[in-house]
């Protein structure tokens, strides 16, 4: 996959993993919300407590609950490709996560494999599942 499509979807989208990454450090239900479709899906397999969540309201719902047991957190997403296809693109992003937790510093990193969609001119998060790539805690 790679980086196809229009430029401008590209960029786009890029700016949708930024606003999401923002928000998650900001803990900002709000902006974080805003990034997913009405009816999206987020499924977490290295998470099985938490199941797939289908809905943003769900989705949501889960977000602000998990929050809770993340304080300090320091999150980073880029995108690994972006390929656009009319009103649908496939986005691999990785990440990168740090916090703090049971005395200990937490370095998470993992990839979302996922689905944009553009919706009225702003795209947003269709469907994204997350996998852990590497955990370190020191």
């Amino acid at each position: 996959m790679a980086f196809n499509g229009p430029a401008e979807d590209r960029l786009a989208i890029r700016e949708l993993l930024d606003i999401y990454a923002d928000a998650v450090t900001r803990v900002s239900a709000e902006d974080w919300g805003a990034c997913w479709a009405e009816d999206s899906s987020w499924s977490m397999p290295d998470y099985p407590e938490f199941g797939t969540k289908t809905g943003k309201a769900e989705i949501v719902g889960l977000w602000i609950e998990a929050m809770k047991h993340y304080p300090g957190l320091m999150f980073e997403a880029w995108p690994g490709s972006i390929d656009v296809n009319g009103n649908e693109a496939k986005v691999r992003s990785y990440t990168a996560e740090v916090y703090d937790q049971g005395g200990k510093t937490i370095r998470d990193r993992g990839v979302y494999d996922d689905v944009c969609v553009k919706i009225d001119g702003k795209w947003l998060f269709k469907s994204r599942i997350f996998k852990n790539i590497h955990r370190q805690s020191v």
